[in-house]
């Protein structure tokens, strides 16, 4: 796979990923194990709530985020994530939804310390079926320059 530097990425380029399909079982498997709420694991529990029925938690839902941003960003020479920002999770995630992400370059900057790399700001926005935002953050993340070719001539 060729890799997409830091020179590569222009200020408000836009990626996409998608389409994550949330089911119960996954809603509910996740939900024993890291956040064993009645309205993430007992569906009749769950009628009862403002939600309605079973809802994904919201670390399920930031994980799924980030499944899906890996997706969109793949091939990217990331060094490392270095943040995020504004999370936000305006809407519920629900058995039965599909998830899609998009992705904007918001900020790009070089290293000022460290010539061979630069820094990445991207807004994110993941979205369920009807285009309802479900996942909102903004990340920052360390990128490799491109290697410039070394004079070979003597």
């Amino acid at each position: 796979m060729e890799h997409i530097y830091f020179e590569d990425i222009e200020l408000h380029d836009k990626k996409t990923a998608g389409k994550y399909s949330v089911t119960k079982e996954e809603v509910i498997e996740f939900a024993r194990k890291w956040d064993p709420q009645p309205f993430h694991v007992d569906e009749e529990a769950a009628k009862a709530t403002q939600f309605g029925g079973l809802i994904a938690s919201a670390s399920h839902t930031v994980a799924i985020s980030f499944w899906l941003l890996n997706r969109a960003g793949k091939g990217i020479a990331a060094i490392s994530g270095l943040g995020w920002d504004k999370m936000h999770l305006p809407h519920p995630v629900h058995p039965g939804d599909r998830l899609s992400l998009s992705m904007e370059c918001i900020e790009k900057r070089e290293s000022r310390s460290k010539p061979d790399r630069g820094i990445l700001r991207h807004k994110i926005r993941v979205t369920n079926q009807n285009g309802i935002p479900v996942s909102t953050f903004e990340t920052t993340t360390l990128v490799k320059r491109r290697p410039q070719l070394q004079n070979t001539s003597r």
